[in-house]
């Protein structure tokens, strides 16, 4: 049996950054903390809402060993290591090991474009590398090409380090063959916030979110009502948060979800470029949105 790191809710943190465009450590410690205090069950850092793409590689080491040693093994930590190169794969996820991550959280290889043998090669290359339980992150919107299920189900089949799949797709009948077919000791998590009700109920395992950035105690709270069955207060908290999981794509992520969490005090509004703040009619429609929830005096708390 592989070993599941967690089932519920991980956060896919964001990087908050200073003024100067550095990595803002203290606030990234504290962001740390606002997710363990509000039961979060596993912290994911340098992915995409983490801006892993303009971090560079000592940046990206960096937030690894800041969110490691803050966490200090309280909860299981899944740093972003993946690449279109497997070279470059191969070594990130061989850092993260040596500086002690639970895991890795391996995208797609993005721009070339794999077939399906390609990916599987892809994942199984790093596998014999290294000896770290690793997700496959399929989000074909940012990488332009789709892991099918039936790659996945092979992946989960014929890698035992393959743990788990984050499932971006927003194509809910692959999620439901991978559901269908995987192993019962492989986790399907899903990657989008709206979907996480469905797929729990369908029998996922829980969610890699963005929205729990803001709200980790209510949308933690969601995915532990339907993974224990209680559809009714999972529901409600679904749709009372369903405002701010879409408001948080209005431009793109994470552009909107460092907007509010600026909003409320916990982080300075830093983005790296091509990524630049939103307009003010996002911006206001994101203020609405947080006020609605009463996010600031939950910040302040």
């Amino acid at each position: 049996m592989r070993r599941m790191l967690f089932r519920g809710t991980g956060v896919a943190l964001v990087t908050p950054f200073k003024k100067d465009g550095s990595v803002d450590e203290q606030k990234l410690r504290e962001l740390v903390e606002f997710q363990i205090t509000n039961g979060t069950e596993a912290i994911l850092p340098a992915g995409t809402t983490g801006e892993s793409a303009t971090l560079s590689h000592a940046e990206h080491q960096l937030v690894m060993e800041i969110v490691l040693d803050q966490t200090n093994k309280r909860v299981p930590v899944i740093v972003g290591a993946g690449s279109n190169s497997t070279r470059e794969a191969i070594s990130l996820t061989a850092h993260a090991r040596s500086i002690g991550a639970d895991g890795v959280l391996s995208v797609a290889p993005y721009y070339n474009k794999p077939t399906q043998e390609g990916f599987f090669r892809h994942y199984a290359a790093i596998a014999e590398a290294v000896d770290i339980p690793i997700v496959v992150y399929n989000v074909p919107g940012r990488t332009g090409s789709n892991i099918n299920a039936e790659t996945t189900i092979r992946m989960a089949e014929e890698i035992p380090t393959v743990f788990a799949v984050k499932e971006a797709s927003g194509n809910v009948p692959q999620m439901m063959e991978i559901l269908r077919g995987r192993p019962g000791d492989f986790a399907v998590y899903s990657g989008d916030d709206q979907f996480a009700f469905t797929l729990v109920t369908l029998g996922g395992d829980g969610i890699i979110s963005v929205v729990a950035n803001e709200v980790p105690k209510m949308f933690s709270d969601m995915v532990r009502f339907a993974l224990a069955g209680d559809l009714v207060n999972a529901r409600k908290l679904h749709f009372k948060l369903l405002p701010l999981m879409n408001a948080n794509f209005i431009e793109s992520n994470p552009i909107p979800v460092k907007s509010c969490l600026a909003m409320m005090g916990m982080i300075e509004e830093v983005y790296r470029l091509p990524l630049v703040p939103p307009t003010e009619v996002t911006r206001s429609k994101l203020r609405r949105i947080i006020d609605e929830l009463e996010l600031i005096q939950i910040a302040v708390k």
